[in-house]
């Protein structure tokens, strides 16, 4: 069986690159209940924004990887959008959005990094 290997530095490249801050990665390896390994999740200034990083985290994965997600949801209203990767979900929110579900309290049991914004 091949092993995935780790998108999250690409993940976070491509965040940074479409302007996206507030990168949080939640290691949820250890927690036996979680729907995946890893969550990233940061967010954008604008529903437009909130596309544009997901849009561009999907294409620079294909391109440096050949790897599609299994799924995506989220872009009827750009407010959160969910890219599935298998073990790891990418979540790009709006601010509010992201402050009304509170995803890193929800696993605050799991280790979590912040990844300090570049301007």
């Amino acid at each position: 069986m091949q092993k995935t290997p780790d998108l999250s530095p690409l993940i976070i490249e491509a965040i940074q690159d479409k302007k996206g801050n507030k990168i949080t990665e939640i290691n949820l390896s250890e927690i036996e209940s979680a729907p995946a390994s890893k969550f990233i999740i940061c967010q954008g200034r604008s529903t437009s924004q909130v596309s544009a990083i997901a849009d561009g985290i999907r294409e620079d994965i294909l391109k440096n990887t050949g790897i599609k997600p299994y799924n995506y949801d989220g872009y009827r209203n750009s407010q959160w959008i969910v890219i599935d990767y298998g073990n790891l979900f990418v979540h790009v929110f709006l601010p509010e959005t992201r402050e009304f579900y509170k995803l890193e309290e929800l696993w605050s049991d799991a280790h979590v990094r912040d990844i300090a914004d570049i301007d």
